[in-house]
């Protein structure tokens, strides 16, 4: 009797309940599976069978870069909150203490980062836009409910809230009618991007009903729709094989014939996330529609803190047809502290990868801090009247008169984030300070530029 081979294109997850099944699952020492149990009942986790058989070298493990991008690690928890879940877990505590403690340590990561709890949901008749967020002015994120969760997660996720069960969390709607309502009245938005988690999760025919309502408004407006997904790097099957993988991209030939531009904000983290055949095609396949494919991914220690990994992600998303974005800085967020670096090493870097590529790469910016005021970009190190100096810039801002403005910050070399930075010329504040104050005092919306 024969046993039959898994169908490597059928998607099985792997969480904690399952894990202990998978064969890979023997070559992990007793202390790291406990740190996977211990740490997943505070941050998600999420795998499955593509990342595990085709992604991860499991030689490395616990050492392998894509092995610690889908994996827990005891680490990616402060020692004090490691100790407290352990000792729960130890003892089998009852369900509800354990969750009961997971969320108070949750609500110490700085679950809604850069103000999008507070300053990024937007308005329309005077009450809150469900599932809108709204930072810059020509671009509105949509999140819809079906698309709350992912093929499989990251241990750096800075949209974990998403995942872990507290609604009071969650950004989320059910259907597309209120973002129409809203971009008839902020004519100046021309992109919307829908995000999540990963709206690729979702059956074509849910994605449709986001996707036809916006293209049947004819919004004269809006020049761009874009996918954030991470679905080409973790789950490249759902453009190829999925049961459905035809109709999605028919989906997406309706959009480009509409007239806009559809762009696949991709997420690829390393570069063995393109090299197997099966991204490949999904790639061909994706770009035979049409759209385009941008790609992004913060830098972090531990996974991909090192030039030339950065170097060939983009000269083989070059030769693949991407279109390098940006380098972003990892988020002051979830387990921040275990992938952070500080930001002149993070330009070095940026630099030292983009001197070994061509121009063609050199469309990618950064490294960008997703900051409360903006996108913060760093320009590096540089000597002014005699100082030495951080220079950064924005390249998007909550008010569009920041954006490619040049500021500085005394040198630090050991900031992680805009707020450990300090002003430089002995300035009390940034120059956007002041302005960004008056915003939040006086409630300007979301995305617009107010008087001075």
């Amino acid at each position: 009797m024969t046993t039959a081979i898994p169908d490597p294109t059928r998607y099985q997850a792997v969480t904690l309940h399952n894990i202990n099944a998978l064969p890979q699952a023997e070559l992990l020492a007793k202390d790291e599976r406990f740190a996977i149990d211990v740490v997943s009942r505070v941050l998600p986790f999420k795998t499955n069978n593509y990342v595990v058989n085709e992604l991860i070298n499991w030689d490395d493990v616990p050492n392998d870069p894509i092995f610690t991008l889908t994996f827990p690690q005891a680490d990616m928890l402060r020692s004090e909150h490691f100790s407290e879940m352990a000792s729960l877990v130890k003892r089998e505590a009852p369900r509800a203490e354990i969750e009961e403690a997971a969320n108070r340590i949750r609500l110490t990561l700085n679950p809604h980062p850069a103000g999008q709890l507070e300053h990024n949901v937007p308005t329309l008749y005077d009450e809150q836009v469900e599932g809108l967020q709204h930072k810059y002015e020509e671009t509105v994120l949509l999140f819809p409910s079906n698309g709350q969760t992912c093929h499989a997660y990251c241990t750096f996720c800075f949209r974990w809230p998403q995942f872990v069960g507290i609604d009071d969390l969650k950004f989320a709607t059910k259907q597309a009618e209120g973002l129409i309502d809203y971009l008839r009245e902020r004519p100046r938005v021309s992109d919307v991007l829908i995000t999540g988690g990963d709206p690729m999760v979702m059956k074509t025919r849910r994605f449709r009903q986001y996707i036809d309502p916006i293209l049947e408004a004819d919004l004269p407006n809006l020049q761009t729709i874009r996918i954030g997904t991470k679905a080409l790097g973790y789950w490249p099957y759902r453009f190829t094989t999925d049961g459905d993988a035809g109709e999605m991209l028919d989906l997406f030939r309706r959009v480009t014939a509409s007239g806009r531009h559809l762009s696949i904000m991709a997420h690829f983290n390393h570069p063995r996330e393109l090299e197997t055949p099966a991204v490949r095609e999904a790639t061909e396949r994706i770009r035979e529609t049409g759209a385009q494919i941008r790609t992004q991914s913060p830098i972090m220690r531990n996974i991909n803190d090192n030039a030339d990994d950065w170097a060939s992600m983009w000269r083989e998303q070059v030769r693949i047809g991407m279109i390098p974005y940006y380098m972003f800085v990892a988020r002051d967020t979830g387990a921040k502290h275990f992938f952070e670096i500080p930001l002149v090493r993070a330009w070095s870097i940026f630099r030292d990868a983009y001197d070994q590529v061509s121009g063609l790469a050199r469309t990618v910016r950064g490294p960008s801090m997703s900051a409360e005021p903006g996108k913060v970009g760093v320009l590096g190190p540089a000597e002014v009247a005699g100082q030495k100096v951080l220079t950064l810039t924005f390249l998007q801002g909550r008010d569009p008169a920041w954006v490619a403005r040049p500021f500085f910050a005394q040198y630090d070399e050991s900031a992680t984030w805009l707020n450990e930075l300090r002003p430089a010329f002995g300035e009390e504040k940034f120059f956007f300070e002041d302005e960004l104050e008056r915003r939040y005092r006086e409630g300007i919306a979301a995305g617009t530029a107010g008087s001075h």
